[in-house]
């Protein structure tokens, strides 16, 4: 009897051992799903960082070239510096020596411009003083010829006594015409050569204040000069600013070729890097799919794991939808092409994008009355969804199908229906053929929030066609 006992006791060991075995391997898969987020983490962090490494580099490229631009800029800046400075300079003598040379030859006009309007004021004085001869010449000579009258009378009267007299009073008196007539002539051409010497005397004065003005223009021109050489000496100073300058520029193209380097070695380490995510990722990826056949084999050879019942609920609603969808079919209420449709419509103004098809109002329908109560199987449940082949999960459970608003993150964890899901897990639930598949994942909640999961699906056959499936996740 002991013997039978113990043969009888083996096999319920056996059950316990492979029992833990399915929790150790459920577990496994857990973990492995952990790695396999960080890595996928890391890599997305790692691709940002190449991108930026690429970018500092194209920047440092640009900046480089931009230094090199500049330092040639200054170069040729110098040199025109230094040529405009020869140019000013020779500028500045030439125009000095204009300037005091036409300054001297001025100041000699002005003087003899002054000079001559001096003599012509001391022309005019004496020509008053002719004038006034001429008047006093004109009435000796008036004086004359009266005298020259009274005595050729006087010589009338004493008969040829005063014969020879009166010949002496009418020559005197002829003189006396003469001098009339000359003094008249005299002030005739003294008013004429007034007039003359007035408007001299105006254009003289004029020439004067002009011979002034080109003085004080002069003495401008002298301080133009000044300022010339003033321009000089700036110049001066701009070459040696710009000499002082090249050296920090050398110094920065030099400094941007080191920085280049570097992060083009960066740019390179940062692509090896994410190579060797990339495999890492693709491994664990592999690693868990052998998690994931190793408990479809443990549940299929009959071992009994903390995951059977939710397999066991996932079955079930897969095969409930199934039934409702052929029944549907059958009776006409939707056809068949309407409900393999895979042309999906996006829906204006959502954010994530949403999409409908022409299914989408008749699973609105069904699918709720099904999904729904399995929230209440488990409190792990998180939700309860069918998806098609390509990852589209048109009718969501109530609290994931919030009317969208204008916060993309909120509308991320509240409005998950009739959105595209075609990551790993949604595209592996929506095309596994096989009597179920066991997925551990992270579930991205929005605003960078995630939350481990499993996701038991099991496929949806509609006459035999393999329409997607139903996903039952729940957390771990």
């Amino acid at each position: 009897m002991a013997a039978i006992a113990m043969v009888a006791a083996e096999p319920a060991g056996d059950a316990r051992a492979l029992g833990d075995i399915g929790d150790r391997a459920g577990r496994l898969g857990v973990e492995i799903a952990g790695v396999a987020g960080l890595i996928s983490d890391v890599s997305a962090i790692s691709r940002q960082q190449a991108l930026q490494a690429d970018a500092a580099k194209a920047a440092a490229a640009e900046m480089n070239a931009a230094a090199a631009q500049l330092g040639d800029g200054m170069a040729r800046t110098r040199e025109t510096a230094a040529d405009a400075r020869h140019v000013l300079d020779d500028s500045t003598t030439a125009v000095s020596g204009v300037v005091e040379r036409t300054g001297t030859t001025m100041t000699q006009l002005t003087e003899g411009a002054l000079g001559i309007r001096s003599t012509l004021e001391d022309i005019s004085g004496t020509l008053r003083g002719v004038e006034k001869a001429s008047s006093a010449i004109a009435q000796i000579a008036r004086e004359t010829k009266l005298l020259a009258l009274n005595a050729s009378v006087e010589a009338a009267r004493a008969g040829d006594a005063g014969r020879g007299f009166a010949i002496i009073a009418n020559a005197v008196k002829g003189l006396a015409d003469q001098i009339h007539d000359f003094s008249g002539q005299t002030v005739t051409h003294l008013a004429e050569l007034g007039v003359a010497l007035g408007d001299l005397r105006e254009q003289a004065g004029a020439n004067a204040e002009a011979a002034q003005q080109a003085m004080q223009d002069a003495e401008l021109a002298r301080s133009a000069t000044a300022t010339l050489s003033a321009l000089v000496e700036s110049f001066d100073r701009l070459v040696a600013d710009i000499d002082a300058l090249a050296e920090p520029v050398e110094r920065s193209i030099s400094g941007f070729e080191t920085m280049q380097g570097e992060l083009s070695a960066l740019a390179e380490g940062a692509a090896t890097c994410r190579q060797h995510l990339d495999e890492a990722e693709a491994g664990t990826q592999t690693i868990l799919g052998i998690s994931e056949d190793f408990m479809l084999f443990l549940v299929e050879a009959g071992v009994e794991t903390a995951d059977a019942p939710f397999i066991a609920l996932a079955q079930s609603k897969a095969q409930e939808v199934a039934a409702i969808f052929t029944e549907a079919v059958k009776r006409g209420e939707i056809t068949l092409s309407d409900l393999f449709d895979t042309n999906y419509r996006e829906v204006p103004g959502t954010n994530p994008q949403q999409v409908v098809t022409r299914f989408t109002d008749f699973t609105d329908r069904v699918l709720p009355a099904v999904q729904e109560p399995v929230l209440a199987f488990d409190r792990r449940i998180a939700f309860c969804a069918t998806v098609d082949r390509n990852g589209y999960l048109p009718t969501h459970n109530r609290i994931y199908s919030q009317p969208q608003g204008d916060d993309p993150v909120w509308n991320a964890a509240h409005c998950r229906n009739r959105r595209i899901f075609n990551d790993r897990t949604g595209l592996s639930a929506g095309r596994s053929t096989k009597p179920f598949l066991l997925q551990t994942y992270r579930r991205d909640m929005g605003g960078g929030e995630y939350v481990l999961m499993k996701d038991c699906s099991a496929p949806i056959m509609v006459n035999s066609r393999h329409w997607g499936g139903v996903r039952v996740a729940y957390r771990v």
